[in-house]
């Protein structure tokens, strides 16, 4: 379920009967046809057990099953937005950016914690991730959010990229992902900055970076 970009705040997307999409409550702007729109307990989520632990965690996220015959226009907050085509790979993502995905896509939710332990943790901290993010995988489109426009920077195992972990939106393929320290702790005292710290990406795939720090 491709979206059509309408201009750099709003994606249109095309429903068939049949088909389903999610969106975040609240992101319809307009539509055409015959759609529904109806509350996901657990689109999106990951499941009940997942649900259950964002929960725990107050890092839920409200969405929207969209279903019908129609064309829906798709944006929130006026908050750039990025389409994002998966051809049987796995993004990774913040559920809070998701403004609208094909519904065909497996859902899944990651324990950062999993991913480098305690350094896991607290890059989910100063990313402002939390401790739980958001992986879709399969093929299907997924429009996401971010302040000032996004830049898709591609990872090769000769060329990791390293971004400031304030400005990372997503990232999908089969990349790993290494939170280091930028300054030496002295250096951080008293620094409020992300940028004390680097995310290091490696693999093969790409990362995507809005152009702020600012959180949704």
């Amino acid at each position: 379920m491709p979206f059509r970009e309408i201009n750099p705040k709003v994606v249109e997307a095309q429903l068939v009967p049949g088909q389903r999409m999610y969106s975040q409550r609240g992101a319809m702007l307009a539509y055409r046809g015959e759609v529904s729109f109806t509350p996901s307990l657990t689109g999106g989520q990951g499941g009940v057990m997942s649900m259950i632990g964002r929960r725990v965690a107050n890092e839920q996220t409200p969405l929207m099953t969209v279903e019908g015959n129609g064309t829906v226009l798709f944006g929130h907050g006026g908050h750039h937005i990025q389409v994002i085509n998966l051809a049987g790979d796995t993004l990774h993502v913040e559920a809070d950016r998701l403004l609208a995905f094909d519904g065909a896509l497996q859902q899944g939710t990651v324990f950062l914690g999993a991913q480098g332990g305690v350094m896991g943790v607290v890059r989910g901290q100063v990313t402002g991730q939390g401790l739980f993010t958001t992986t879709l995988k399969g093929h299907g489109s997924v429009a996401v959010m971010a302040h000032g426009g996004v830049v898709e920077l591609p990872v090769t195992p000769q060329r990791p990229v390293h971004v400031d972990p304030q400005a990372y939106v997503a990232h999908h393929g089969e990349l790993r992902n290494r939170l280091s320290t930028a300054l030496g702790w002295r250096d951080m005292v008293g620094r409020g900055s992300g940028e004390a710290f680097q995310l290091e990406l490696s693999g093969q795939g790409a990362v995507f970076v809005q152009a702020s720090e600012e959180k949704l």
